[in-house]
This record gives structure tokens, sequence and C-alpha cells, in this order.
């Protein structure tokens, strides 16, 4: 599932990323969300953007073509 916005309170793995966005998905992986790594989603901004995951014990702001990126596991919403 790629770029598919869990609820809020719903809780999500990472499987990996889109192809294409190099410098995207370097960025994600800075900031902690490497393959297999769970977060919840904390917060959606009015407009959905930006979204707010809580992840490693820190809550992470990101925008909405940033989450996009992200290709989540099946089944861990």
């Amino acid at each position: 599932m790629q770029g598919a916005l869990p609820k809020v309170g719903e809780t999500a793995r990472v499987k990996g990323f889109a192809r294409g966005n190099r410098a995207g998905r370097e960025r994600l992986l800075t900031m902690g969300l490497t393959p297999g790594t769970e977060f919840t989603i904390t917060r959606v901004a009015p407009l959905g953007d930006p979204v707010e995951i809580r992840v490693r014990g820190f809550a992470l702001s990101l925008r909405k073509d940033e989450f996009a990126l992200l290709t989540l596991e099946e089944g861990t919403r």
C-alpha cells in the first residue's frame, strides 16, 4: 500500500519507499523511517497537510508528498 494515509490513532509499519525520489527517500531514512519501523498517526491538519506521526518516541511532521513516498505493510493499520 503506497501513500495511503491511515486514520488518526492507527498504527502502520514502513515496508519500503516509492521509486524515483532518492533525495526524499534519504530524508525519510535520516528521520528514522527505516523499513520495519512502526509509527502512529497522531494528527492530520485540516486540509490534510502536514501529517504528524509518532515514531521511535518522538513526534514528526511530514508533508503529504513526503508521506506518499512511504510504502506501508498491508494489515498494519
